[in-house]
């Protein structure tokens, strides 16, 4: 979001599902280190280490250095506005997301030592 791309992107969208199935992240060069630290413990494979899935719960989240000074009691009383409300026309408007066309190949098998699924 802060960048327009998400952290799995690639052209080639088996490319995308095989980042996401490999955890495989790409940050763009002027991707502030805060939010990249904060994204990495987002998308941590492992749900035991996991931000907001931890002790603190989203504590964990709200008191990452990325929202430092961040007043969530004013946004609790509403009185923050948001940086960006996009536009939408109706509740099926998904012009603000991406489109990823359906894929007309299978993917690729992916390695039992890269499934970072293997343990569910």
């Amino acid at each position: 979001m802060l960048v327009g791309i998400d952290p799995f992107s690639d052209d080639d969208p088996m490319a995308v599902y095989q980042n996401i199935l490999k955890g495989k992240i790409k940050f763009p060069r002027n991707f502030p280190k805060d939010a990249k630290s904060l994204v990495k413990h987002l998308l941590v494979a492992d749900l035991t280490k996991r931000y907001g899935n931890l002790k603190g719960g989203a504590n964990d989240i709200k008191d990452h250095r990325w929202f430092g000074g961040f007043d969530w009691a004013g946004l609790l009383e509403r009185k923050k506005q948001p940086p960006y409300i996009p536009e939408v026309q109706s509740e099926g408007d998904t012009r603000n997301f991406s489109n990823y066309p359906d894929s007309l190949e299978e993917s690729k098998a992916v390695k039992s030592s890269e499934d970072p699924f293997v343990n569910w």
